[in-house]
């Protein structure tokens, strides 16, 4: 999935993973994307801080 995707999917209510389901794309409600890890909850932002270049590979986003 690409971001827009990603955020579309997310905006739907959709559940968005990264890898696998242990790790989940959430949006905060300063409309900030993250990446949590269910496990422990340490997150790390969706994207770098140009807003663009993601954290992970296209490839590796999915939904159920």
């Amino acid at each position: 999935m690409n971001l827009q995707e990603i955020k579309q999917a997310i905006e739907e209510g959709k559940i968005v993973y990264w890898s696998n389901s242990a790790y989940r794309v959430n949006k905060y409600p300063n409309n900030q994307y993250v990446i949590e890890c269910m496990l422990n909850r340490h997150c790390i932002g969706l994207t770098w801080l140009d807003g663009k270049t993601m954290n992970g590979e296209e490839k590796d986003f999915y939904t159920e």
